[in-house]
């Protein structure tokens, strides 16, 4: 049952136009907001989250950094990231938060494209070896 309800979600986050992070987002918010994810409740790991919708790990990370400036959720460094007790009631993030989350969404791209730079720098090395 698991499987066929991951496999759903992996579907949604593919055939909509709606960015991925976005799409988890929406999943995890809904859950905390109807108490499938109680205050205090460690979400899934990021491995398990990547699983669960079919993304790489930014992606996942990108989500969470929503969540977080939405107030929903809070990091503990080592332990993971967990619901907030009394999550913060803002329909629209202040601009400070805006921008944190901006940054964030840029660091996530910066570090993409490095790992993209690096596949691409591997790849490139193999091949022209092969030709000599």
């Amino acid at each position: 049952m698991k499987h066929d309800e991951a496999r759903r979600t992996q579907m949604m986050v593919e055939k909509t136009g709606r960015p991925a992070y976005l799409q988890i987002v929406d999943e995890l918010r809904g859950q905390i907001r109807v108490g499938t994810l109680t205050p205090g409740t460690a979400l899934p790991s990021i491995a398990q989250l990547c699983e669960r919708f079919d993304v790489s790990a930014s992606v996942v990370k990108a989500a969470i950094s929503v969540l977080r400036t939405e107030g929903l959720v809070i990091g503990q460094q080592g332990k993971g990231v967990f619901v907030r007790d009394t999550p913060a009631e803002t329909t629209e993030p202040e601009t400070s938060e805006a921008t944190a989350e901006i940054l964030d969404q840029l660091a996530l791209m910066r570090q993409g494209i490095k790992e993209l730079g690096d596949r691409l720098v591997a790849l490139e090395a193999a091949v022209f070896e092969e030709q000599r």
